[in-house]
């Protein structure tokens, strides 16, 4: 049986309903699907740095991505969603194709997405389509305390928190990633200028120099079990050990309280050692780790 004849072009308002239909029960087990809250957000916003698409079967839309450029050579994808009835048939492909296109005509060289680690066939999909593994990360969970008390000094200096996570096995594991600072859910290379932009850095240190960095991206409220609760939300954790990370989680929690967020969350590596320092110093971490690939547009 043959492919269907798919045109992919930009989304419209008038797409909404179609869009909802095939994604309302994406995910059921972790709440429902973020798309049909934000369709029309994306709809509103697109333009020369952001272009949500549909696949359209018989004037139907019957998949979307989205494309983000976060830098003057990073695109983020994001959003990949197909109606169930056309998976299997070239429609994801279509998709990935025209947001390539679309960010290499803007200049980017590169393009990310991230996936669950659980989430077998969006790595397939990924991997069918030039991405290639580049890191991997969760969240480590501290909890926001206004008279939590770091026992090292916690330092605001945006320069103090480049030099700990440039020096840091962080930089490495991610590939000098971190959060974007205005894309949710987006990382893209932290950079001296993008620390002295974000909201907050804390780095904590002591006589011999820093030993733990993070900085705040961003608060935003998010419903669990049907109340709202506010997030205060870390672009990336790096630190030497798990004492340096006690501290660091501390300076979180305090920071966290003081900006009125009742949780928060810091993206750390994915490595045993990151992962188990947390465990050694007493963090909740979340269960599953994300993994982020990326994609060469310098051909297109």
């Amino acid at each position: 049986m043959s492919e269907p004849d798919v045109t992919v072009r930009q989304a419209r308002h008038d797409d909404h309903e179609a869009v909802v239909e095939f994604t309302q029960d994406t995910w059921p087990e972790l709440g429902g699907d973020y798309i049909p809250r934000v369709f029309e957000e994306w709809v509103d916003t697109d333009g020369q740095t952001q272009r949500t698409l549909v696949a359209v079967v018989d004037g139907d839309p019957v998949g979307i991505c989205q494309g983000v450029i976060l830098s003057e050579h990073e695109a983020w994808a994001q959003g990949m969603r197909v109606a169930p009835n056309y998976r299997g048939e070239g429609i994801s492909p279509a998709l990935t194709e025209a947001v390539f296109e679309w960010a290499a005509d803007r200049g980017a060289t590169i393009c990310r997405n991230m996936v669950f680690s659980w989430n077998a066939a969006g790595l397939g999909q990924s991997r069918s389509m030039g991405f290639e593994p580049l890191a991997e990360f969760r969240w480590v969970e501290p909890d926001p305390e206004e008279t939590a008390d770091p026992t090292l000094d916690v330092l605001t200096d945006p320069t103090a928190a480049w030099s700990a996570f440039h020096g840091s096995d962080a930089y490495h594991e991610l590939s000098g990633l971190g959060l974007d600072l205005e894309e949710s859910w987006a990382l893209a290379e932290l950079t001296p200028d993008r620390l002295a932009d974000a909201e907050a850095t804390l780095t904590v240190a002591d006589d011999g120099g820093v030993r733990g960095t993070t900085y705040r991206v961003r608060t935003f409220e998010r419903e669990e079990d049907g109340e709202e609760k506010q997030w205060a939300e870390y672009g990336v954790g790096a630190w030497d050990d798990h004492e340096a990370l006690r501290s660091l989680a501390a300076a979180v929690a305090r920071d966290a309280a003081e900006v009125g967020a009742e949780k928060a969350r810091m993206l750390v590596p994915e490595t045993p050692r990151h992962v188990s320092d947390a465990a050694y110093a007493r963090q909740s971490i979340s269960e599953e780790p994300d993994f982020v690939l990326e994609r060469d547009l310098t051909r297109y």
